[in-house]
């Protein structure tokens, strides 16, 4: 098996540290002393589960690797619309697209049967951008449960949970989602393959769509929203109204609120991915979060008033962050 990684960040670079473990022939793209870290001494994993260093192969220009079997998207979701350079090197007929990524994907309604059957989520794939790069027939999904952190460059803080579900959009169990699953159990991960991918999107979606804008705007920790009365209850009403949307476009999370709570809250002082990027001064991948659940509200005629001011807030601050960036 060839695997190359677009975005060997801290999710990116830890799963393909994995793979190369399990033998499988593995090429991080990245750029930066990140880069040139990996060149010279490998990727360090550095977890609970025991420390490992890996030496994939690693590169800036995915010309150098040519097609491979699987691509691992590792980029934040806001610049798939432009990764089509980046990807179409990496593609023979068969290759499939992993893409590892938060909220609501591109490919949501692709092969669901009902009346939405097809719909294009404009706010997440505008104009059909990111179809255009990310063709619909190569998307498995990949709902991330790992926490990772790039400490330095070169060297991966594991933090806590193995688990990558991944699915096709069809819901059929096929050999390209069970060829990499094998790989990646063989590497050390948790790889189920989903036959209803879209449940455990919109499970951690509960927990998105609330704690990453609220840290941003709070500059707080999972753990200290929780411990705020007014927080916590925010929380939970944007939960209510993402499990409401949720039902309208035919799917059942099937956890209650409280659990989900406390799920969130075993997470302690961990800064979410929206306020590190916050942090550093990079545009916040909001649209597939939060935008992307409103538009489902206006599709199916839900009530999301506490969403939409979440959304407006947060979605200010972005466009003030990439104006002054």
């Amino acid at each position: 098996m060839k695997v190359a990684v677009l975005g060997a960040g801290a999710i990116g670079a830890y799963v393909g540290a994995a793979l190369h473990r399990a033998g499988v022939e593995v090429f991080l793209i990245a750029r930066g002393p990140h880069l040139e870290a990996i060149r010279g001494s490998g990727v360090r994993v550095l977890s609970p589960r025991g420390d490992f260093t890996a030496h994939p192969h690693a590169t800036d220009d995915p010309r150098e690797v040519g097609p491979v079997d699987h691509v691992f998207l590792g980029l934040k979701a806001n610049s798939y619309a432009s990764a089509g350079p980046m990807i179409e090197p990496l593609l023979h007929e068969a290759t499939s697209i992993i893409a590892a990524q938060n909220g609501i994907p591109w490919w949501y309604f692709h092969g669901l049967k009902g009346p939405y059957q097809g719909y294009r989520i404009e706010s997440v794939d505008p104009g059909g951008a990111v179809t255009a790069a990310l063709p619909l027939d190569r998307a498995i999904g990949c709902v991330v449960y790992a926490a990772t952190e790039i400490e330095e460059p070169g060297v991966i803080r594991h933090l806590e949970g193995t688990r990558f579900s991944i699915g096709e959009p069809t819901g059929t169990l096929s050999g390209r989602c069970a060829d990499f699953s094998n790989a990646a159990v063989a590497g050390g991960l948790k790889c189920p393959v989903e036959s209803d991918l879209r449940r455990d999107i919109w499970i951690k979606l509960m927990g998105n769509i609330a704690f990453n804008p609220i840290s941003a705007l709070a500059r707080a920790t999972m753990a200290g929203i929780c411990r705020h009365d007014g927080a916590r209850e925010l929380v939970r009403a944007m939960m209510r109204e993402t499990v409401e949307v949720a039902g309208n476009v035919g799917c059942d999370p099937g956890i209650s609120i409280e659990r989900r709570l406390r799920g969130a809250e075993k997470a302690g002082e961990h800064r979410t991915s929206t306020l590190q990027d916050l942090e550093k001064g990079k545009p916040m991948e909001l649209d597939v979060l939060l935008a992307a659940v409103v538009e489902l509200a206006d599709l199916t005629g839900a009530e999301v008033p506490t969403l939409r001011a979440i959304h407006a807030v947060s979605d200010l601050l972005n466009e003030n962050l990439v104006r002054t960036g």
